[in-house]
């Protein structure tokens, strides 16, 4: 994927940053109006979209049986895949995997695994031999900035919806019913990424922001507020006191984030049961 950089105005930019605002008003640690979809895929297990201003990014999960890794033969697996269709800018282009898209797909991973999102024991179905595979794919639709925090929100969020078959085990054989059940999901880690342009730390960059990024940091918390996550990106680098702060804005905004997802979801969770009573 070639990407040539957007034409920016660094002093302005700069200018805003220096007063506490940013170009679009915003305050450095705000985020743009943040809203979610679930379900919007009828074949996958589960899926969800995220919009974070422009940003537009929509994860689906699929679920298929298959053979557990050796050095965990009683736990399901999660594999994630990550997408930039050409269509979200017009610095994407058609191909295999960049190393950008690779990156997404790792940090998402890691941020899942870590944060304790899914019970992967309760993916077992015959330890060695048969378990879950969910796969987590990634499509940006859009990309306004962002990137890291919007699908994070999108992969717990359809992780949140995902069902899967009841499966039983009948001496060597499987029986797969058409009844579903959801995953147990055990924790909702989310990430907040720290922006460095010049002296100044701020979230949720524009496109026009994010060109003038030195450094990143993403960083994963759980509903404890602990970090079980972190991402460095771009050459840049941090001070000790900007790491400090970092963690601090990672504790404070994810538990804004999550609030934000947990809200989305009960609301949606009460209107589907609610058509579902013929309310």
């Amino acid at each position: 994927m070639m990407i040539t950089p957007l034409p920016v105005n660094r002093d302005l930019i700069l200018g805003s940053l220096s007063k506490g605002v940013r170009s679009d008003g915003r305050r450095l640690d705000e985020y743009r109006p943040i809203k979610f979809e679930f379900n919007v895929i009828s074949k996958a297990n589960g899926s969800a979209s995220v919009r974070i201003g422009d940003t537009y990014v929509l994860v689906g999960v699929k679920a298929e049986i298959g053979k557990p890794f050796p050095d965990t033969p009683d736990e399901g697996v999660l594999i994630v895949n990550s997408e930039f269709v050409p269509l979200a800018s017009p610095q994407f282009e058609a191909g295999p995997p960049d190393e950008n898209s690779i990156e997404l797909a790792r940090v998402i991973d890691r941020g899942l695994r870590h944060g304790g999102a899914v019970d992967f024991k309760d993916l077992c179905i015959i330890p060695n031999e048969k378990v879950w595979i969910l796969w987590v794919d990634i499509y940006v639709l859009d990309h306004g900035g962002d990137l890291f925090d919007a699908t994070a929100l999108a992969s717990i969020a359809a992780l949140m919806v995902t069902k899967i078959p009841v499966v039983v085990v009948e001496g060597s054989q499987i029986v797969v019913r058409e009844e579903k059940r959801p995953l147990k999901i055990v924790d909702y880690p989310v990430s907040v990424t720290i922006n460095k342009i010049g002296n100044y730390l701020l979230l949720d960059p524009t496109l026009e922001e994010l060109e003038l990024v030195e450094a990143r940091l993403t960083m994963f918390t759980n509903s404890k507020g602990e970090i079980c996550a972190v991402q460095k990106g771009l050459p840049g680098a941090f001070t000790y006191d900007e790491v400090m702060k970092s963690v601090e804005l990672a504790k404070s905004k994810g538990r804004e984030l999550r609030s934000i997802l947990l809200e989305s979801f009960n609301n949606w969770d009460k209107n589907v049961r609610g058509a579902l009573n013929g309310v």
